[in-house]
Formats: structure tokens, C-alpha cells, sequence
């Protein structure tokens, strides 16, 4: 039988492979997320982009950008916007790496406890953090005889003090995994701590500076519950003339005008970090 050639003609039928449940494509988990970005997000900045070129007049013209260009109010906010997005910043890096250090480094007790508060601390809206400094700095507060809140400073410092924490969460991850051997050895060697902090710990933490630096950098430039709150009249940032020109002026081609150079100058300034950030090697 085994040698019978009809039985040999006959094909033998392999069992069946378990393929598994199908698999979707990259494309098809991606739809989803795509398609809420483009109706929440996309839909709206084209329709104000859109708005951006129709004037009151009627038509589709680029005269609402050569009014806002030409308008002094215009070149001031921008200025405004700017400086205190920088100055802030600057701030916000500085004060960050010395809290984060002594956080970090210097024993006392309830640190810990510290570093738990700076995320609960993320979670507070910034009008939150100006209304408690009102307290302090407003006509009715503390020392408010000063009238500090409502000057071009009294908007920095409230700044300042709202953001740092921003700087600080990704600067104390970076601390917690960097290796203390490497501060004993210098220490051993008899290095003071400021060189161990120039030498050892600076380079470790500038990749952290530099993500928290530019993510201040872009929500300074939009940052908009700050500065009404503070009631700083002679402050006038671009997302205040957004809504100024929306709400009290009912001018709204040049409040989309300059929402879109807002948006403008905070993706390019996106693009610059992933720019150096690739090159830098980060």
C-alpha cells in the first residue's frame, strides 16, 4: 500500500495556519485622531485665515493686513509681546535651575513633598496664580500703594511666577536620573560646587532648559488670563489686541489678522527649536 502509486496522485492537505485576528493598517489607526484634529482645529484656523482677507467692504483683499501693519497699536503689541515673552522666559530659566537644584541636591526635609506640589502646581490656571499675587501687589493688597501689578513688571513677575514650575518638572526628571557618582568623584577631586554645577550637572540639565525653556517661550507669547487680570491698561499684548479688536472694536478681519501672525511667530518659533534641537544632537 505504501508504494501504490493512486494513493501517492492523491494531494495531501495541509492544516490550516491560525493568521490571527487582522491587523489594521497604520493608516486606518491614524484616521481617527486625523480627522478630530482637522474638524477641532484645522476647520477653525482656516475659517479665521479666511476671515483674515475679507475686509467689511466685502470681497477678498489683503487690506486688513496693511491696516494692522501700518497701525502703531499693532508694532507695540508686538514689541510688548516679545520682550516679555523673552524677559520672562529668562527669568523662568534661571529661577527654575536654582530651585530644581536645591530641590534636587540640597537635603532638607519635605522635599519630596515639594516636588509633588510642582505638578499639582501645573495643574492651576494662571488667572488663579494673578488673582492670589493681587493680594499682594494690587490697589487693595499688601503693599499695594506701589501700583506694581499693573505695570509692564508687575505683568513679568506674574509671569515669572506662573511659569517656572514649567521649567522645573522636566529639570528635576533630568536631576533624578543623572548618576551621583559623577558629583562624589568631582567632589572627591576637590571641586567646589559651583564648578560641579558648571561642569557636571549644566550639561546634563540642557537638554531639560531647553524643552521647558521653549515651551514657556510659546505659551509666554499667548498668554492671555495674565495679563487681564492684572489690569495692566498700558500692556497690550497680541492676544489682548485680538480681543480688543473682537470684542470692543467688532473688528474682526484685524483680530484674525493678528491671531494669525500670533500663530504665525509661535510655529516658527517651533520649527527653530526642532531645527537646533536636531542639529544640537538632543
Amino acid at each position: 500500500m505504501a508504494g501504490d502509486p493512486a494513493l501517492q496522485a492523491v494531494p495531501t492537505r495541509s492544516a490550516p495556519r491560525n493568521e490571527g485576528p487582522r491587523r489594521w493598517s497604520p493608516q486606518l489607526w491614524a484616521a481617527p485622531p486625523a480627522a478630530a484634529l482637522a474638524l477641532f482645529f484645522l476647520y477653525p484656523l482656516a475659517l479665521v485665515v479666511r476671515q483674515s482677507f475679507q475686509p467689511d467692504s466685502g470681497g477678498t483683499s489683503v487690506r486688513p493686513y496693511a491696516d494692522v501693519f501700518a497701525s502703531q497699536a499693532f508694532r507695540h503689541a508686538l514689541w510688548t509681546t516679545v520682550w516679555l515673552a523673552v524677559a520672562s522666559t529668562a527669568g523662568c530659566l534661571v529661577l527654575g535651575f536654582l530651585l530644581a537644584l536645591v530641590i534636587s541636591f540640597v537635603p532638607f526635609p519635605g522635599a519630596k513633598g515639594v516636588a509633588r506640589f510642582i505638578d499639582v502646581y501645573l495643574s492651576f490656571p494662571s488667572f488663579l496664580i494673578t488673582l492670589a499675587l493681587l493680594f499682594i501687589y494690587g490697589t487693595t493688597g499688601i503693599i499695594g500703594s506701589f501700583q506694581f501689578l499693573t505695570t509692564p513688571w508687575g505683568v513679568l513677575l506674574a509671569e515669572v511666577t506662573y511659569f517656572t514650575p514649567f521649567v522645573m518638572r522636566p529639570l528635576l526628571a533630568a536631576f533624578s536620573q543623572l548618576d551621583t557618582a559623577q558629583l562624589e568623584a568631582a567632589s572627591s577631586l576637590g571641586a567646589r560646587a559651583p564648578r560641579i554645577v558648571r561642569r557636571v550637572i549644566l550639561p546634563e540639565a540642557l537638554p531639560a532648559l531647553a524643552a521647558g525653556g521653549s515651551l514657556v517661550l510659546v505659551l509666554c507669547l499667548n498668554e492671555f488670563g495674565i495679563v487681564l487680570f492684572t489690569g495692566a491698561k498700558g500692556v497690550t499684548t497680541l492676544p489682548m489686541l485680538v480681543y480688543g479688536k473682537a470684542i470692543l472694536e467688532s473688528d474682526y478681519p484685524g483680530a484674525c489678522v493678528v491671531a494669525v501672525v500670533n500663530v504665525l511667530i509661535s510655529v516658527g518659533l517651533y520649527g527653530l527649536y526642532r531645527v537646533v534641537s536636531r542639529r544640537a544632537g538632543a
